[in-house]
This record gives structure tokens, C-alpha cells and sequence, in this order.
């Protein structure tokens, strides 16, 4: 794609994402179905099931993915995404890429091993590899829009408000 067919596809768009800003507001969702047997649960992921389970550092055989390593997914994917429409947009030709997200997460605080330690990510690095001929300030450009831009990225940096609810529900059949 070059850059005119990125701005004429996107253009109309925020055109109307000025008109009304409430149509700018995407939704996001996802949804697991747990199988207790297997202390695994699946999501989908563009139509394709994904079975999740735990990590060896917590039991698991490595089989299954790791919620970890699939955030870790997401942030490469949405910066991937990111940096070639940005670079589309800005005339810079890439010929190859990588996008490495890493992150590191202490097993002793999930299993509840040692209360000091923190449960979760600790550290998150992200590395683009590319194959260009753009000088080193336009490349700076590059980066730094795409950490603008990227909404994984962004909203590991600055964490959204986050709550929890439960409800019960029941499987089992009405009695008629």
C-alpha cells in the first residue's frame, strides 16, 4: 500500500471521527470458556481458537500458550501494525522487519511463593529490526510516532481504569 491509498482509505474516517467524536469509540472484547479439567481456558483470535493454560514456571507442560507471552503478541502485532502504516505515511520504504516484544515475570509472586515479589510483568522491551535505506532522523520520526500512535504500547504506559464483576450463572438445565 502507499501512502495516497492509505490516506484516501483513512481520510473519510476521520472525517467523521471529527464530526462525531463518539463514533471513534471502538470497542474491544475478548472471551474465555474454561475447561477446569485442564486448568486451560480457549479465546479466539480472528476466528481461530487459542487454548491458554498455564506456563511451566507454574505447572504447565508448555503446550499451551502463555497469557504472558500472548500480551507480548499483541504489543509486537499493534507496533508491527503501527510502524508500517506510519512509514507508509511518511514515504519511508521498508524492505523488512521485525518487531521483538520481551518481558519478564517473577513465577515466585503468582504462585504466591514470596508476598514481596510483584505478580505480573515486571519488564517489557520492545526492539525494531529494519531493513532501510532511511537516514537516522527519520527513523527517530519513525519510532517516536509509532510510540504515539501504538495502542498497546500506550495503554501498557499508561494503564487504563480497570474493574472486576462477577456473576453467577447456572448450566444447569430449568426444571420445566
Amino acid at each position: 500500500m502507499d501512502a495516497a491509498t492509505l490516506r484516501s482509505l483513512q481520510a473519510p474516517l476521520k472525517a467523521r471521527y471529527r464530526e462525531a467524536a463518539e463514533s471513534a469509540r471502538v470497542p474491544a472484547r475478548a472471551e474465555a470458556t474454561l475447561d477446569p479439567e485442564t486448568l486451560s481456558c480457549l479465546v479466539s483470535a480472528a476466528g481461530r481458537a487459542i487454548e491458554a493454560g498455564l506456563h511451566p514456571a507454574t505447572g504447565g507442560d508448555g503446550s499451551l500458550a502463555c497469557s504472558a507471552d500472548m500480551l507480548m503478541q499483541a504489543l509486537a502485532a499493534c507496533a508491527g501494525v503501527t510502524l508500517t502504516a506510519v512509514a507508509t505515511a511518511m514515504g519511508i520504504v521498508l524492505r523488512h522487519g521485525r518487531i521483538i516484544a520481551e518481558g519478564e515475570w517473577d513465577a515466585r509472586g503468582t504462585l504466591g511463593v514470596d508476598r514481596a515479589v510483584p505478580v505480573g510483568l515486571t519488564e517489557v522491551r520492545l526492539t525494531f529490526e529494519l531493513d532501510t535505506d532511511a537516514e537516522t532522523p527519520v527513523l527517530e520520526r519513525l519510532l517516536a510516532t509509532t510510540e504515539r500512535y501504538c495502542v498497546i504500547l500506550q495503554t501498557l504506559r499508561t494503564p487504563p481504569r480497570l474493574s472486576l464483576a462477577l456473576n453467577r450463572v447456572s448450566t444447569a438445565a430449568n426444571p420445566g
